[in-house]
This record gives structure tokens, sequence and C-alpha cells, in this order.
């Protein structure tokens, strides 16, 4: 897959004609699949490349109040261009959504982007809109005289999958069902970074992760997790708070490796969510917490998707 930065339609460049697909697509889930799906079978069909222009960041930044969680994202730049790479993308165009952008109109939008790309074939969900006269997908077809293909929304126990949805899921913990929705599980990269050590001295030493990339976090709470590191996958544990037991006052993002020893300081883990275990408690005494992580090494090791 060809990943190319643009600023304007000028620097387009593809030497095929193209099934163009439109949209942001946070989180790359099982909603967003259907159009990747949709364009790569159609792109087989009539020998055409598949192109995705999209953004590196939400369109919404250009629109609202600035708020810290609009530059938060479902997963990582890497992991959502080897996704894309994964659903066929032959051609991925980013370009930022600055007011200029935002002030094409749909015609101009149409005529110097999407013909740049020498679209054939447009594909779009249901919900998409473009243009500074705010049109919705209906309009593709006024302006585009190819086909369009639109795509329903794909629902999940009557309601519609969407970015917003899993978000809510993450905020609130509910990281399997989050999982569920996107088709993999959630992902953290973190640089394991110096703590105050006690987990080594209660029996259960934890790496501290300074995460890496503007993604989401789940809240607080002890988590079942997969931990990539060299080459393997661990299972673990993983929890997100302030350390009430020891009256913690910073976030901390500790992952317990089971079966594994060794100082790690400076390497890079990716901790893929599986499940919430319980919510941070405040324990009584040292012998209470060891317990209770005991209790929960238990619930992790058996931890199975189904």
């Amino acid at each position: 897959m060809n990943i190319r930065l643009i600023t304007t339609a000028h620097q387009i460049h593809v030497d095929s004609d193209t099934v163009l697909v439109l949209g942001y697509f946070d989180g790359l889930h099982l909603g967003h699949q259907e159009l990747f799906k949709k364009a790569r079978q159609m792109a087989d069909e009539k020998g055409l490349k598949v192109a995705l222009l999209t953004f590196p960041e939400s369109p919404k930044l250009a629109f609202v109040r600035y708020r810290p969680e609009l530059l938060l994202h479902l997963q990582s730049p890497e992991d959502r261009f080897q996704k894309l790479k994964e659903l066929g993308v032959d051609e991925l165009f980013l370009i930022d959504f600055t007011t200029d952008f935002a002030s094409k109109t749909a015609k101009e939008f149409v005529e110097q982007y999407v013909k740049a790309l020498r679209a054939r074939v447009l594909i779009a969900g249901f919900d998409y809109s473009f243009g500074s006269d705010k049109n919705n997908v209906s309009h593709l077809a006024t302006y585009f005289d190819g086909q369009v293909e639109v795509i329903p929304p794909v629902l999940d126990q009557g309601e519609k999958i969407s970015s917003t949805r899993i978000r809510q899921d993450v905020i609130k913990g509910r990281v399997k069902e989050a999982a569920r929705l996107l088709g993999h599980p959630l992902s953290s990269r973190g640089i394991v970074v110096h703590g105050d050590a006690r987990g080594r001295t209660i029996g259960y030493p934890t790496a501290n992760l300074a995460p890496i990339d503007r993604t989401y976090l789940p809240s607080d709470g002890v988590y079942v997790v997969d931990v990539d590191f060299k080459g393997h996958t661990y299972r673990g544990m993983a929890s997100v708070g302030k350390n009430i037991t020891f009256d913690g006052k910073e976030l901390r993002f500790e992952v317990n490796l089971f079966d594994f020893s060794g100082d790690i300081y400076g390497h890079t883990l990716t901790v893929h969510w599986l499940d919430k275990i319980r919510e941070m408690i405040k324990f009584d005494s040292i012998p209470q917490l060891v317990a209770q992580l005991e209790e929960d090494e238990v619930v992790a090791r058996k931890w199975t998707k189904d």
C-alpha cells in the first residue's frame, strides 16, 4: 500500500483508475470493514485499484471548540495503516482537514479531488457528508458521473456499529464489547519506564508504561490483557488508575506479564485489552491486596474469548 501525505489536489498522482472510498474511519470497525470489502470486490471485478482519501485527525477539529479527546484515536496510525492494507487498500492519501479544505463546495471537491484520483466508482457510508454546502451521500451522483455505492449501516443488537459507540464502550471499561464491534481487541502501546517498584516486593512485578500514542485508554480498573514483546505474546493483567491502596495521586498504566521475568526498561510493549476483571479497590492491608491479585491472576489465565 502506498501512503502519501498531500496538502492540495495537485499533489495527487495515480497511475490507474480507482474505486475511491470516502470517509474518516476511526477504528476501522466491522461497519467500516463492509465498505472496504465492497471496494476490494468491485476493484477486482473491474481491474481497478482501491484508493482512500481520508484524514489523519478528526474533521471535528475544524468545526468545534477544542477538547483534548478530539486528538485521541481508537487506533494508532501504524495499526490503522496495517489494517487498511489488510482490507485491500492500494493507494492511501492523507490530507489535513483544514479550513481551506473545509471551504470546498461539493462540486469543487468532486472536480478537484475525485477526478484527480481517477475514480470510476465511489464508495461511502450511509451517513457520509461532503462539501461546505453540506451535501449528504445521496448527492454524490449529482456531481459524479461514475458509479456510486452507498453502504447501509451494519447493525448490532438493533443499533448501528459506530466509532462513537465503541469509544463509549472503551471509556466505560467495556473492552470486550469494544473488541467485538471492532473485530479485534483495542490496543495501546507504551514505553516501560521506572515507577515505584512496589510490585516486585509483593510478588507481582509490573511494567510501568508511558503511553506513546494518542489512543484511548479504558477506564480505571484491572483488565485481562495480551502483551506483545519481542515477537512473543504473553498473557497478563493490566491496571489503569491511581494506585489508591498506596494513596497514589497520578494516573498509572501498569502491566504484569505472566511467565516472564527480567528488566525491560526502555522497551515498547503493545497491550491488547481483552476484558475487565474488576474496578480499582482500596485495600486495608498488603495481604488483602496480594490475595486479590492472586484471584485476578486466576481469572486472567483462564480467560478465553468465548
